[in-house]
């Protein structure tokens, strides 16, 4: 494949998630939350094209093709005026700009290594388990409080810990999220936010195609093209040995990458905190209550 063929193929890539995101978008936003009468019966409760073209400022003709992802040219004030007119939020905006093509300087930049100094620094935060994982949310590197407490993702061949694919595809026996049922679809919203800044490389669209093959909630969260802004927030972990673990984590940049960034999960309460604290000092028994499907499916590689 030529330079020139690869280039206009990863086009038609992004103006084809455009198109998508953009239909989930209007078909959000009734004529009521933006002050428009109802109109006629609708096929879909949300805008009609020309609704959203008149409240962006913009031809019918023109938010029509860009909604069907035609090559067209995107300036940075029209596309504003449609992301005001369908509602979006920043993580969706900056998602939005990724998708059209247009410079934001917010984009994360190039990837590199991790300092050398990086291991030490998470050695010295132990008891908290922390680690680094990039945007993909493979696990790059760990502290002994992290092994502790996440067996499932270290023990896992190189190349496949990724705690995405656990998430969404260990069983329930070995699962590390306890709180999936309120934490999926955020998951999944937070690493779409992620994956448009790479929708041209293919091991970002090969690890969406296997887990949407492997799990049927991933495929179908992945399909509303929600999108959400990353942050802190509470997680809840079942350690098969110690049982139910609360945290709040929180990330850090770890290089000039905004991809790669530093994962510290400080305990919730103090019960939390005694858990940790017995699994890292029980890192056998921590280990061996895992279930032994976690080799087989720690990565099912295409």
């Amino acid at each position: 494949m030529t330079e020139t063929t690869q280039t206009a193929q990863n086009g038609r890539r992004k103006r084809t998630e455009l198109a998508a995101f953009l239909r989930s978008r209007r078909e959000r936003v009734t004529p009521a939350d933006v002050g428009m009468p109802p109109g006629p019966r609708r096929r879909t409760p949300g805008l009609r094209r020309e609704e959203v073209a008149q409240l962006a400022g913009v031809g019918v003709t023109w938010y029509t093709w860009l909604e069907q992802g035609r090559p067209i040219n995107v300036s940075v004030q029209v596309l504003d005026a449609v992301a005001r007119s369908l509602r979006l939020d920043e993580a969706e905006w900056a998602h939005l700009y990724r998708l059209a093509e247009v410079p934001d300087p917010g984009v994360a930049g190039l990837c590199v290594d991790l300092p050398e100094d990086m291991q030490g620094i998470l050695d010295g935060l132990s008891p908290k388990p922390a680690s680094v994982v990039n945007g993909r949310s493979d696990v790059l590197a760990w502290n002994d409080a992290y092994a502790a407490v996440f067996p499932q993702l270290v023990q896992a061949p190189d190349g496949c810990r990724n705690s995405l694919w656990a998430a969404f595809t260990l069983p329930d026996c070995c699962n590390p999220l306890g709180n999936m049922e309120t934490e999926a679809a955020l998951h999944v919203a937070v690493f779409r936010y992620r994956y448009s800044s790479h929708l041209n490389e293919p091991r970002w669209r090969d690890l969406v195609r296997r887990l949407s093959e492997a799990s049927p909630r991933f495929a179908q969260l992945w399909a509303t093209q929600d999108v959400a802004l990353p942050g802190p927030r509470i997680k809840v972990f079942q350690s098969p040995a110690a049982g139910e673990i609360k945290t709040r984590t929180t990330s850090f940049d770890a290089t000039a990458d905004h991809d790669m960034r530093m994962v510290v999960y400080t305990p919730a309460d103090e019960d939390s905190a005694k858990r940790i604290d017995w699994l890292l000092h029980n890192p056998q028994e921590a280990a061996g209550a895992i279930c032994h499907q976690v080799a087989g499916r720690a990565c099912d590689r295409a």
